[in-house]
């Protein structure tokens, strides 16, 4: 399995109303450069079984989305129950802690 596929699997783990971070995917899969996260959600060709709208900034900020912007991303969010507070996502309601 290569690093995007392990991505996936881990991504694909994180339940609707969650999120996750880059930085907390990466570390799961064993990566310390969490760019590397993000470029493998940019070439996700599977957004319905690996749910990369549930991934933000470790400040819960929107980053980009590959299928229809921030504003779409957000939009999904909301719809799923995320809440926000401002511009972030409310991190202490809806942080994902994947089991170990």
């Amino acid at each position: 399995m290569n690093t995007f596929e392990k991505i996936y699997k881990v991504v694909s783990q994180i339940p609707k109303g969650k999120v996750s971070t880059y930085k907390k995917v990466a570390e799961k899969v064993g990566i310390k450069n969490a760019r590397i996260v993000g470029f493998a959600l940019h070439a996700n060709k599977y957004p319905i079984n690996v749910p990369c709208h549930r991934v933000v900034s470790v400040k819960g900020e929107l980053t980009g989305y590959a299928f229809g912007g921030v504003k779409k991303k957000k939009e999904i969010l909301k719809k799923e129950g995320v809440t926000f507070l401002i511009n972030k996502v409310n991190l202490k309601l809806h942080f994902y802690r994947f089991p170990n």
